[in-house]
């Protein structure tokens, strides 16, 4: 049988341990992207009158789309760098008669959006 005083030492290295556990505040976590990531060069290559296949290709299936809106979709996209800072990317495309013909968001619109690619 432990004697009381290896015991004492056992139990106070315990309580320690658990205890110490607890106090730690840097808790590691996995930075996970989350969403579609989209670069200005991918926005750079839409243009006005594009059908939705031709948006899909260039840009992924959107994070969201509209319920209630089918002409509208969302692309967002966020990554947590460290507890106080994050990148939050938004960028929405519109179209009417399923060819795009608005863009908004986080990024620049291309300088030829307005030249359809059949022109």
């Amino acid at each position: 049988m432990l004697s009381n005083k290896t015991l004492s030492v056992w139990l106070s290295a315990v309580v320690m341990t658990v205890f110490m556990s607890g106090c730690s505040s840097w808790i590691y976590r996995i930075n996970v992207p989350q969403g579609n990531f989209l670069e200005q060069s991918d926005v750079d290559k839409l243009r006005v009158q594009m059908t939705r296949e031709q948006v899909l290709y260039v840009l992924g299936t959107p994070l969201a789309k509209d319920t209630f809106n089918n002409n509208v979709w969302h692309y967002q996209y966020v990554f947590n760098i460290d507890r106080e800072s994050e990148v939050r990317k938004s960028f929405t495309v519109y179209f009417e008669n399923d060819k795009l013909v608005r863009v908004s968001g986080d990024f620049e619109e291309p300088e030829e959006f307005n030249t359809p690619l059949d022109s």
